[in-house]
């Protein structure tokens, strides 16, 4: 991985009163698009083969340029102009998955966040491990010889819930899974999907303190996943089986979403143990994230995955949420990552939130 150091000798170089901000054209690229422009920044849209044509539907959210590349995997060849315009990289999840985690770990241009993450969050062992030590209760890990009832078989990285399946037994187990991926099975928690959209500044000191910075939390989603959100309009689930139609859980779009007032503690809680491990196994989650939760007829609430960038669950709200707005009126995650490099450009303290 490329080192802070060297990356901070490329933001020395930077004229700092005229950064742009950049990103692939896609996942919450918009949002991501018109928070940078709402804070004045310049924008730049890396695409394939050609511009998307709906940002011409989308005037306010459409990159002030583009830089074209013939696949995800040429975008380094395009380092010395990205940082020629004086670049700060926004990953998503679409641009960390499609270029592959090695590469965008090699990447030398400044990047929002801490790249230290990648390695945490896209293996489910090594994330396991981080949210079990910051004391988060999890869905137990199932061998699958031990399946003896419901549970979820996820491969690793990110990857829009394409390939995820439930199995009862181990020869529903056999049957679907895909031995060239490396999988992680947890058992099934029934109760309610809320996706918490965190923010973590370690520049900021009003509000929710933590040991470092402060914690904020933007807005909350649920995932719209086909065909399983459908899916039991066409019988039970025996009928399911029995016609062969199985349920899958590619995410094709988001519902906002808001928790009753009594979990906000909790929820806050869960945040801050989720950070403070972070900075002490590879110091620190810098920005948005996401834990992913369930939500149980107890009001327990478990974590069955953290992602540590912007989700595309945040495209619900360009203009901000119900809680976000209790912070800054239409506050997007967009808009407060844009925040946050501008504030940290004004104290001269780029290097506490890039990599």
């Amino acid at each position: 991985m490329i080192t802070k150091e060297e990356i901070m000798e490329i933001v020395e170089n930077y004229d700092r009163d005229n950064l742009s901000i950049a990103t692939v054209c896609s996942h919450s690229s918009l949002q991501i698009f018109y928070g940078a422009r709402q804070e004045g920044f310049r924008t730049i849209g890396i695409c394939v083969k050609e511009p998307p044509r709906f940002y011409d539907a989308f005037p306010l959210a459409k990159p002030d340029e583009f830089i074209v590349v013939d696949s995800y995997k040429e975008i380094p060849n395009i380092v010395d102009e990205l940082r020629a315009n004086n670049a700060i990289i926004i990953p998503h999840g679409s641009f960390v998955e499609y270029m592959g985690g090695k590469a965008f770990a090699e990447l030398a241009v400044p990047t929002f966040g801490n790249r230290a993450v990648l390695e945490w969050e896209s293996d489910r062992e090594m994330e396991r491990e981080w949210l079990e030590g910051a004391g988060i209760e999890m869905p137990r890990v199932v061998k699958p010889q031990d399946i003896d009832g419901p549970v979820m078989v996820k491969y690793h990285g990110a990857k829009g819930g394409r390939g995820f399946f439930i199995a009862k037994n181990y020869e529903e187990f056999q049957e679907h899974i895909d031995p060239n991926e490396k999988f992680t099975i947890q058992e099934f928690i029934v109760g309610t999907r809320y996706y918490l959209h965190f923010f973590y500044s370690p520049l900021r000191e009003g509000g929710y303190k933590l040991s470092t910075g402060i914690l904020e939390m933007l807005s909350m989603d649920r995932r719209v996943e086909s065909n399983a959100d459908e899916i039991f309009r066409l019988g039970s689930p025996k009928e399911l089986e029995e016609a062969d139609i199985i349920p899958t859980y590619v995410v094709t779009g988001n519902v906002p979403l808001v928790a009753r007032e009594s979990l906000l503690p909790n929820i806050f809680n869960l945040g801050e143990r989720v950070v403070e491990q972070s900075l002490e196994l590879f110091g620190g989650m810098i920005g948005p994230f996401c834990l992913e939760t369930v939500v149980t007829d107890k009001l327990e609430i478990k974590v069955f995955e953290i992602s540590a960038r912007i989700v595309a669950g945040t495209n619900i709200y360009l203009s901000g949420s119900p809680y976000s707005d209790l912070i800054e009126p239409d506050l997007s995650t967009g808009k407060r990552i844009a925040q946050e490099i501008k504030f940290a450009s004004k104290i001269g303290q780029l290097d506490k939130i890039l990599s």
